[in-house]
């Protein structure tokens, strides 16, 4: 019997998925997600066979739909209010490090990661490979808003670095960073199509392509990738978008447009 399994896009909501907030974007794939480093999920296979020389529309798309996202302040998900970023960090006399925290259940480190790690020693190597840099710990905002479990406690790291406990858009938090920590979180994209150096500790889907300093090696993924190449794989090619209200199919550019729709409404 085929198995098809079925996980959320890049862009989902306004609101959080634990709250049952329906999701703009789904990804269908066998045999494994692409949040799975195991084996090659479908999103992989596109980003090391397709011929994106031959699709110059397609990455012209995709340069488009960077900046629209940049540009309109959007992530997976929306749920934080805008913040005076200079007040929450300081004056910037250093290094900035971003370490970026995800729910340490979550299946992208289960089966993303080959090393146990959590949340705390991702920020103690982040010190300990920058001692002289300032380092900021974003924890989840599903942890910050107490839908999931905290598996390691943020205030144990309090001593070595600067523990965000409020939830700060990307937009916002990305601001004066000069390098990013993670494990295997999609925000680590999300710095790296506004250009800032990444280290991924597992294997996201954007890693192995030349784009990340990686921990961790796939020797499946041997092709060289643009960011642009990426995110027409990941934004494009590879999820289906749907409205939730009008139950008809969205390009990935209307999913775009009706979630700034919807983000600008709940912020009213």
């Amino acid at each position: 019997m085929p198995l098809i399994r079925i996980e959320d896009g890049f862009i989902r909501s306004v609101a959080l998925g634990a709250t049952k907030a329906p999701p703009l974007s789904l990804c269908f794939d066998s045999p494994v997600l692409y949040y799975d480093a195991s084996a090659a999920s479908r999103l992989e296979q596109i980003l090391e066979h397709h011929d994106f020389s031959a699709d110059p529309d397609l990455i012209l798309r995709a340069g488009t739909g960077i900046n629209r996202l940049i540009n309109s302040r959007l992530s997976k998900y929306n749920t934080s209010a805008d913040v005076d970023i200079e007040r929450v960090y300081g004056p910037k006399d250093r290094k900035r490090i971003l370490v970026l925290g995800q729910v340490e259940d979550d299946m992208s480190i289960l089966k993303g990661c080959q090393r146990r790690m959590d949340n705390n020693d991702l920020v103690r190597a982040a010190v300990q490979e920058n001692p002289e840099a300032h380092i900021i710990y974003k924890p989840h905002p599903e942890i910050l808003h107490g839908t999931r479990p905290a598996r390691s406690k943020p205030d144990a790291v309090k001593s070595i670095a600067q523990v965000l406990e409020q939830d700060i858009s990307l937009a916002d938090a990305f601001q004066t960073i000069d390098h990013v920590y993670t494990l295997t979180s999609l925000s680590g994209f999300e710095a790296l199509i506004r250009g800032i150096p990444v280290t991924c500790f597992g294997m996201p889907f954007y890693a192995g392509w030349g784009l990340t300093d990686d921990r961790q090696m796939c020797q499946r993924r041997s092709a060289r990738r643009s960011v642009e190449e990426v995110f027409a794989a990941a934004y494009i090619l590879y999820p289906k978008y749907f409205h939730p209200q009008e139950k008809r199919a969205l390009t990935f550019e209307e999913a775009l447009e009706l979630l700034y729709t919807m983000k600008r409404a709940s912020s009213a």
